[in-house]
């Protein structure tokens, strides 16, 4: 163990002075360590990298080992993209702007891979690269089985805007869905927390009132056929995994085609799809070049099931519009209509 007779040049400096003086490859991190470790003696002593030496005293410290540098990753390059998937990815484009490219994926896609999972819309962006020198980035993503719009950015810088967008609710979405049976209210807000559903891996949602995060949706119903199901247009307020799907489930109403939150009488009879029947529809949000305001057309099962039911997809008029200018201040209520109004929003809250 190296050590050193304090002289009077030294009397009175701190510890890390000292290995700056005399040791400078003896780092301030490294004495730090040695300090807590208890490695620093000053006459046997412990002592800190600010602690004070004192001409005379016997200073010691351990052997400075060399630091093996950890391995650095090896980046895999990506397997090239054949005809046929770049074709395939091309397709999907509805909308592309110097900022912006959205896709209608289709269901069964996964936006990211995962386990067992080799195909996926991460793994072929390098289709949509066109005129950048980079690829685009995903910026929020949709489940598998779910089809519509999916939103890439072109730029870091468009990403970042994108990103903040997203996270503080600033985009609005809207989803087309069919679901089992038709909600007892033609129209309203479902709050219900969820969190991951205990023993499932994370991979099932519940509703989930003590410890759940917040999590709301607005629907409303546009058509129903009899009692037998609902075309029901969904937005999120908040952005939890599967919200739609399993706040859908909580009101009574699962989704066609939603096995894992509706079980085996999520699934109808007399041609209809066995497919999810959830489809991000519609999309507003801003960007660096402007707002982008884009709708997916609907998969061939979806259609194939409207069809079925015998609903008019002209029936499908936007639930909100973004305003493009600031709202006016709302006119200020007597006391006694604003009471009222609050009343009428906290009994209709109940009901739902």
């Amino acid at each position: 163990m190296p050590n050193a007779q304090i002289t009077e040049e030294d009397d009175g400096i701190r510890v890390d002075r000292f290995f700056k003086r005399h040791h400078p490859e003896i780092t301030f991190n490294i004495a730090s360590r040695w300090g807590r470790t208890g490695q620093l003696r000053a006459d046997g002593t412990k002592v800190g990298p600010g602690d004070r030496l004192v001409a005379g005293q016997s200073f010691q410290w351990p052997d400075l080992m060399p630091e093996v540098a950890a391995p650095r990753p090896v980046a895999t390059e990506r397997t090239p993209l054949s005809p046929e998937q770049i074709e395939y990815m091309q397709a999907m484009v509805i909308h592309m702007d110097a900022h912006a490219i959205v896709i209608n994926k289709p269901p069964g896609l996964a936006t990211q891979g995962g386990t067992g999972t080799s195909t996926h819309v991460d793994g072929m962006l390098d289709a949509l690269q066109f005129d950048m020198t980079t690829r685009p980035k995903l910026v929020h993503r949709l489940d598998k089985d779910t089809s519509g719009v999916l939103l890439l950015a072109r730029t870091a810088r468009a990403a970042a805007f994108f990103s903040k967008s997203f996270a503080s609710r600033d985009a609005k979405k809207t989803y087309w869905a069919l679901t089992l049976g038709v909600p007892k209210l033609y129209e309203g807000e479902i709050d219900a927390p969820l969190a991951k559903q205990p023993g499932s891996g994370g991979e099932k949602m519940c509703v989930d009132e003590a410890a759940g995060l917040p999590a709301r949706t607005r629907y409303r119903l546009i058509d129903k056929a009899a009692g037998r199901a609902a075309w029901v247009e969904f937005s999120p307020l908040t952005g939890r995994t599967h919200q739609i799907r399993v706040h859908a489930a909580a009101i009574g109403n699962p989704l066609i085609g939603d096995a894992k939150y509706g079980g085996k009488e999520s699934f109808l009879t007399g041609g209809i799809s066995r497919k999810l029947h959830l489809h991000a529809r519609r999309l507003v949000i801003d960007s660096p070049g402007g707002r982008i305001d884009v709708e997916a057309p609907l998969p061939a099962h979806m259609v194939e099931s409207f069809e079925m039911l015998g609903f008019d997809l002209t029936l499908g008029v936007p639930v909100f519009e973004a305003p493009r200018t600031p709202k006016p201040r709302p006119r200020k209520l007597s006391p006694n209509t604003s009471g009222n109004r609050r009343g009428e929003r906290r009994s209709r809250g109940q009901r739902e």
